[in-house]
Formats: structure tokens, C-alpha cells, sequence
């Protein structure tokens, strides 16, 4: 079975911010990445609000006809957003207000209670309730225990590994190989547990078939690849392209 593909398309409102105008416009690049192929739509509402605002999870939840994930802290604030505006699923990460992107799986271990807590209001309104975690057996264990329904392997190592010059020398081959096998690990796991496996962070056209090829990963979160590839194809076309990368 093919792996589904939720398209994040969070830099979509980061050009938009740039202008702090109404273009690009979210609600359009959904619509386009539904009516491609694409499973489901993906945003990130961030504290510091740097691209995905307040009202975009409003208007998606209205316009989105697939499947709406937002990731978000595991925070009083965006929990309650997230009840309030009730998307399909909502994938818990880590944040901190300096990084350019997110820099690794959440810590669920070191977090217990508040992530717990946070998947126990997600799901007592019937929102899907998700962790993004590094490839880490034990922090696999800990959202099983924290309540999770599904984790999102954090894929940063290995797409760090296949990139350009990187992939080029043996170490990287090598590297990535070995990080592909923490995944394959790590899926495995979490399958075992009863969890539903996603995986995403830094994903590209070239590094995902190799990935796509692990049964045990049912989803893919891809964002950033897919956003830059459509500046010179158009969105719908990256996007179809990336869903035959996976398949």
C-alpha cells in the first residue's frame, strides 16, 4: 500500500508574511494540493507566529475536504486552539523561538506530563493526536504511554545525509544508509506498539523512495521540497511529482 502524502505548506504563508499582504494565498494552495493527489494538508502554528497565522487554521478547517494536520507545542495556548478550531489531527513538536526550522523530535521522556496531558484534551473532542519524535526507541515507548495514537519519525539525519556533496563521499553514503536503518528500526517499534508510523523533516524527491519502501510508514509530511520545486513546475505539478517520488 502506498504511503499517503500530507503537504505542508507552511511556506506558502511564509511568502505571504514577507508582505504581510493576503498573497500567496493558503486557502488556494490547499485546494491545489487536494485536487494534485495530496491526502491531507499540513501546517505548523508556531508561537511566534512566523508564517501559519490564528485565522489560516480557521479557513483550512472550512476549505480543507481531506484530512487537516496542524503541528503545534504541546502548550494551554495551542491546545486550546486546536479544540477550538478542531482539525483532524494535531502532531505535537517541539519549539524553540530561535531556530530557523524545527531541530529535532520532541522529548517525551523529559515532557511527560504536559505532552500526556495535551493528548488526553486532544482526544477526549476526538482530535488525532500525533508526536514528532527523533528515531529513539524509548521515546517510542514514552508517547505509546503518553496516549499517542501515532508518531511522526523525525528524518532530519538521514536527509541531512543524502544531501548534494554530502551523499556524494562514502561516509555519507554510509551515514544515510545507517540512519535508514535507525528508521526502519524505529517504524518497526512503533508498529509493534500498536502506534500508526508517519515520517517527515527535510525530505526530498531523491531521498524519500528509499524511505517509501519501509512498509510500516503509512505517512509522509513534506513541505519545503515540494514548495520550492513548484517555483519553476507550478504547485500541482510538484506535488504530483512528489507523490510519484513515494510511490
Amino acid at each position: 500500500m502506498t504511503a499517503r502524502l500530507n503537504v505542508n505548506i507552511d511556506h506558502v504563508a511564509t511568502i505571504r508574511e514577507a508582505r504581510k499582504t493576503i498573497e500567496p494565498s493558503i486557502i488556494t494552495a490547499a485546494v491545489i494540493c487536494e485536487q494534485a493527489g495530496a491526502n491531507g494538508i499540513t501546517v505548523h502554528l508556531r508561537g511566534d507566529r512566523r508564517h501559519i497565522q490564528d485565522r489560516d487554521i480557521e479557513l483550512l478547517r472550512d476549505v480543507v475536504t481531506t484530512y487537516l494536520n496542524v503541528e503545534m507545542a504541546a502548550t494551554a495556548e495551542m491546545i486550546g486552539i486546536a479544540m477550538r478550531t478542531n482539525p483532524d489531527a494535531v502532531s505535537l513538536v517541539p519549539e524553540n523561538p530561535n531556530e530557523i526550522t524545527t531541530e529535532g523530535g520532541l522529548d517525551v521522556i523529559g515532557n511527560f506530563d504536559a505532552v500526556k496531558n495535551a493528548i488526553d484534551n486532544l482526544k477526549s473532542v476526538g482530535i488525532f493526536a500525533s508526536i514528532f519524535i527523533d528515531p529513539d526507541l524509548e521515546q517510542i515507548n514514552a508517547a505509546t504511554h503518553a496516549g499517542a495514537q501515532q508518531v511522526e519519525i523525525c528524518t532530519a539525519e538521514y536527509a541531512e545525509a543524502t544531501l548534494g556533496a554530502r551523499a556524494a563521499h562514502g561516509e555519507g553514503e554510509r551515514r544515510a544508509f545507517a540512519e535508514l536503518e535507525r528508521l526502519r528500526e524505529a517504524a518497526v517499534h512503533g508498529t509493534d506498539l500498536g502506534l500508526i508510523i508517519a515520517a517527515g523533516h527535510g525530505l526530498t524527491y531523491r531521498n524519500v523512495p528509499a524511505l517509501a519502501a519501509i512498509p510500516e510508514i503509512t505517512e509522509f509530511n513534506i513541505g519545503h521540497n515540494i514548495i520550492s520545486r513548484s517555483v519553476f513546475v507550478g504547485l500541482s505539478q510538484a506535488v504530483k511529482e512528489m507523490i510519484e517520488a513515494i510511490q
